[in-house]
Formats: structure tokens, C-alpha cells, sequence
């Protein structure tokens, strides 16, 4: 190995590591490497930022800008309504929300479709009176699937039809991915209709068999004793009584930021005492409302309440939010935007601090006592997703059609190579912008930028690695272990390791990493690169096992209530049957 090498293949170990640890925040980890890069040497100075300006990156932007553009006017809301209420059986539904998310992913960001068919899918779940765990992760799985259709369904996609081009002078075109993406998206949605959901664990409270009503989550919240409170003077053993009657959990008493002892029943509540309690969001507006008990968060900008149109809102932070990491105070949610923050469920877990110093994670769902006249607002500066089927994103429900024809038309003068994708895909962006579709602040909303900043940093790293030599060491060290194998055999041991990668890493930073392995593998087999970059691409998208392998498997933790450990159930069947369908699909399309 020569210094640069060294130098290259350390950094690029310490940055999958740091990655996977997930201790800091994956852009900053990978500016920091690109950083540390230039500054090796390994990475020329004047190519440092060229990232940036790398026509993936430019893509993956305009295609955000333009999904959300879909998601303003209003289209992929009808669809989704109309859509949602045919299901008679929960069969039929899992077929048909699966089926119309993979179809939205295959055109959109898959993260957006899921956010638009999230709250139908919950909203039908409470109607039938079932735990929304058990059609959620079906519902994640076949967005992320869609995506392998089409050339803008998924990152890793646009990341390699652009290493192609770069490599061999061509990238794909849009449908070219559709032949094996079509039919693994197929099989997918099949297993997790008629199979995959029956492996997700259930807890007895999870099942909703028994329940008069549906309940989403159990709220960790702040209820405070005030002067008209039928608790006031009343003793701690009384009021559990009472609590626990409600179908309440009583977790402590706080009086002036101590907790009274849990065992000192004979104690009675004091003015200001405050209740921490964990239930649902109906049973916790009932305890207030019969004891009056006030909200914590409320009391304390009582002047702020009075005349207000207030309603209780149930949301989901999403990964990259302005409130991940960040407690409700520290972002000023009252004097913002008047939002209260009453409650918060974590993957159904208890939690012990309080409410207000709470710092929130993607996939927590909050509860929240909100003003309707700045719910909208709220909701889209803060990215949050709401449960409840409210229809709040349709700012232009009059140019859904015109949205859409814009699209698809920017979508065939890019297929039949009229104009380049990037164009025709800033063309539309510029179009819903003088439109009024979307506005100019939305534009630069929409684009998540740590993504943005990952490409951007990675790809002169993933430059510097095939200029050092690294990678064809790499895929020399690879290809002398299965050496005597056949190249089908090869091909799956790579998408299998690569689907592992994509696991614990972001999509798209498996891509850029594993592209020039693939092809320097396939050099050295003596075999077309073609199957081996489009098993990169298939396997790159195909994150099943893990929360954080994909933002839709983080964004339904919450609302699903799923621990870390419940998506390899399913997940893991799931990749198995992608591989023993994707293998031979690329071999039939793309030869070896």
C-alpha cells in the first residue's frame, strides 16, 4: 500500500465508523472527512468543493423540490384520499397502500410519500380499530421499494447512473432501472401483504382485539393542581386511586422541582403540584377536564390562551427536523409559533424527565395543544408530520393538474432525451415557483441539506479513492477471496454486502462507496460492469433491518411503537427474498 492509500482507506474506515456509531450528525461527519482529506493531501484542493456542483447532487435537490411541489398542489393528497378508502379487508389495504406508495415513490421522494400516506394509513387503522404497527412497516418497506423503479425514485439510483456516466461515458435513463426495480417491488409488496406483517411483534395492548376505542400512543405529560382542582388538599394515595381508575399511569409528584417519595401516600397535593401521568391522548384531556387540572405548558401563558382556537394535534418529528436533538423550550415553540408541547411518546417507552426538558429524537410523536390559524405554519417550519388526516399541506389544491402535467412532461422530454434530466427538473422547479405552487421559501426547505452535504463531501473522497488506487486494492483483496466462484455467486455476496452496509449507513452514502468497488470487481472477473452497478443500486435502496438504515424506517417508530430489534423480523425475510429475486432479474436484463 502505498501513503496515499494508507491515507485514504484510514479515513474512509474512521468515517464508516463514525457513521455507524451515529454519535454526531452524518453530514458534519462526512464534511470533516472530506476536510481532513484535503488537508492529507489526498484530495487536491482545487476538487474539494467539486461535490457540490457534481450533477447528482444538483438532482437529488431538484427531485425534493419538485416532490414537494407534488405533495403543495394537492395531486398526490387526491390520490391518497381516493385511494385510501377502498380497502374492505386489511389484506386489501396493505395491497393497495402498498401498491399506491411504491407507485408514488417510483415518482417522488419516498420520504415525502410516506409522510403524505402515513396519516390515511393511521386514520383507517383507528376506524378499524387496529394498532396502525401492524400496516405502518408494510407501508415503509413498499415506499422504499418503489423507489427502485425509476431513475429519481431513490438517491443511490441518480449516485450511480451518474458514476456511470463518469466511468463510461453514458449515465441510465430513466426507466432503465424499471425491468429489475418493477419486479422486486412486486415480490416485496407481495411478502409484506401476505406475509411480512403476521412477523411483526405484537404486545397485548398493541393489538386493539379488545379495545372499545383506538388509541395511538401513551403520552409522558405535565399536569399541574391549581386552585379549583378536586385534587387540591386531597392525599397522594387518593388521587392514584383515582388516576389509576382512569386507566391512567401515575409516574411522580413534582413540587417545587423535587419529586415527593412515591411510598408517601398520607401526603396531600399542594397548589402547583405538579402531576408527570402517562396515557392516551383522550384519557389525558378527560383526567384535566373532570379534576380541573390544567396543562402545565398552557398555564404558564395563560394571557396567550384566552380567545384562541385551540385543538389537541398529534405529530411525528422527522429525521433532519429543526426540533431533533432539541427540547421544546429551546426552540421557543410558545412565543413562535403559540404551540404548546403537552405530551410526548417515545416507541411507547416511559419516560422520566420531564416534558419540557425532553430533548426530542426522529420518530418521537408529540402532543400538542395548538392555535389553528398557525398549525400550518408550525408544521411546515418545524418539519413535523401530522397523524391526523387534516389536510394541511394543500396550499394550491386548484393547480394539482397543472403541477402533475408539468411533471410528467418534464418526465418524457428527459426519457426521450430532449432535454437533460437536471434541466427539465429545473425547468419544472422554476415553473412552480411563478405559479404560486410553491413558494420561494419552500424551494430552499425542501432540499434536505445534510443530504446535500453528504454527496457533496463524499463524492471527491470516492474520487480520491479511485485515483489512489484504493479501490481496485479493494476489489483486488475481494475478488482473490472468491476466487474459483461463479460470477452469479459473486454478484449476490456483493449486493448481500452492500444491503448489510446500507443497514447502518445512509443509502447514499453506500453507494458512492460501493459503486467503484463493483466496477473494479467486475473488471477483474472480466465481466460487464452493468449487473454489478445495477446490484448496487437494488441493494443500496434495500435498508430493511434496521430504524436507521432509512428515514421511512426512523419516521414510523413512534407511531408504530417498534423497538430497534422489530424490523429485522420482517426486514430480514424481506432483503433475503429482494436478493433471490434481484440476482437473477439483473442477470436476465444485464448480462454477465
Amino acid at each position: 500500500m502505498t501513503g496515499d492509500q494508507t491515507l485514504i482507506v484510514g479515513l474512509l474506515v474512521a468515517l464508516l465508523l463514525l457513521l455507524v456509531w451515529g454519535r454526531w450528525r452524518y453530514d458534519a461527519v462526512a464534511f470533516s472527512a472530506l476536510m481532513a482529506a484535503v488537508i492529507l493531501g489526498v484530495v487536491p484542493k482545487e476538487n474539494a468543493f467539486s461535490g457540490f456542483a457534481h450533477s447528482a447532487t444538483i438532482i437529488i435537490a431538484l427531485v425534493l423540490v419538485v416532490s414537494h411541489g407534488l405533495a403543495a398542489s394537492g395531486v398526490v393528497y387526491r390520490i391518497a384520499r381516493a385511494v385510501g378508502q377502498i380497502g374492505k379487508t386489511f389484506t386489501s389495504h396493505l395491497a393497495i397502500m402498498g401498491g399506491l406508495g411504491a407507485a408514488l415513490s417510483a415518482v417522488m421522494n419516498n420520504v415525502g410519500a410516506l409522510a403524505l400516506l402515513m396519516p390515511v394509513d393511521v386514520e383507517a387503522a383507528k376506524k378499524a380499530k387496529r394498532s396502525p404497527s401492524l400496516s405502518l412497516m408494510p407501508l415503509s418497506f413498499a415506499t422504499i421499494l418503489g423507489g427502485l423503479v425509476t431513475l429519481i425514485g431513490t438517491p443511490p439510483n441518480i449516485i450511480i447512473s451518474a458514476y456511470r456516466e463518469k466511468a463510461f461515458g453514458a449515465p441510465y435513463q430513466m426507466f432503465d432501472f424499471a425491468p429489475v426495480g418493477v419486479v422486486c417491488a412486486l415480490a416485496g409488496i407481495a411478502f409484506v401483504t401476505l406475509i411480512g406483517w403476521r412477523l411483526i411483534p405484537q404486545s397485548d395492548d398493541n393489538t386493539g382485539a379488545d379495545d372499545e376505542r383506538f388509541s395511538l400512543d401513551d403520552y409522558v405529560a405535565e399536569l399541574s393542581v391549581g386552585e379549583k382542582s378536586a385534587f387540591l388538599g386531597k392525599p397522594l394515595a387518593d388521587v392514584e386511586k383515582v388516576v389509576r381508575d382512569a386507566g391512567i399511569t401515575l409516574l411522580s409528584v413534582i413540587r417545587d422541582q423535587s419529586r415527593l417519595p412515591g411510598h408517601a401516600g398520607w401526603i396531600k397535593l399542594q397548589k402547583d403540584d405538579v402531576l408527570l401521568v402517562e396515557t392516551a391522548a383522550e384519557d389525558l384531556e378527560r383526567l384535566a377536564n373532570e379534576n380541573q387540572l390544567s396543562f402545565v405548558a398552557k398555564e404558564r401563558h395563560r394571557e396567550l390562551v384566552e380567545g384562541a382556537q385551540l385543538e389537541f394535534v398529534e405529530c411525528v418529528v422527522q429525521p433532519g427536523s429543526v426540533l431533533e436533538g432539541r427540547t421544546s423550550a429551546s426552540v421557543q415553540l410558545v412565543d413562535r409559533f403559540g404551540v404548546w408541547l403537552i405530551g410526548v411518546s417515545r416507541q411507547g417507552k416511559r419516560l422520566r424527565s420531564r416534558v419540557r426538558r425532553t430533548a426530542m429524537s426522529a420518530g418521537d410523536v408529540m402532543l400538542l395543544l395548538a392555535p389553528k390559524a398557525r398549525l400550518t405554519d408550525f408544521i411546515e417550519t418545524m418539519d413535523v408530520l401530522p397523524l391526523a388526516d387534516r389536510g394541511l399541506q394543500l396550499a394550491s389544491r386548484g393547480k394539482a393538474a397543472l403541477a402533475a402535467g408539468l411533471f410528467a412532461g418534464a418526465i418524457v422530454l428527459a426519457s426521450l432525451r430532449v432535454l437533460d434530466l437536471a434541466i427539465a427538473l429545473g425547468v419544472v422547479t422554476l415553473a412552480y415557483l411563478f405559479l404560486g405552487i410553491i413558494s420561494p421559501k419552500k424551494v430552499y426547505q425542501s432540499v434536505e441539506w445534510p443530504v446535500f452535504v453528504l454527496i457533496g463531501s463524499l463524492i471527491p473522497i470516492g474520487a480520491a479513492l479511485e485515483t489512489s488506487g484504493a479501490t481496485e486494492l479493494i476489489a483486488q483483496n475481494i475478488v482473490t477471496s472468491v476466487a474459483g466462484l461463479p460470477g452469479w455467486v459473486v454478484l449476490t455476496i456483493l449486493m448481500a454486502l452492500t444491503m448489510t452496509l446500507s443497514d447502518v449507513l445512509n443509502n447514499t452514502a453506500t453507494a458512492l462507496i460501493a459503486a467503484p468497488i463493483a466496477v473494479q470487481i467486475a473488471s477483474k472477473l472480466g465481466h460487464s460492469p452493468e449487473p454489478f452497478l445495477m446490484a448496487v443500486a437494488v441493494a443500496a435502496s434495500c435498508a430493511f433491518l434496521t430504524p436507521i438504515g432509512h428515514k421511512n424506517n426512523t419516521l414510523i417508530m413512534g407511531p408504530g411503537r417498534y423497538a430497534f430489534g422489530d424490523y429485522w423480523r420482517m426486514g430480514l425475510p424481506l432483503e433475503i427474498l429482494i436478493v433471490a429475486v434481484g440476482v437473477p432479474m439483473i442477470l436476465l436484463v444485464w448480462p454477465l
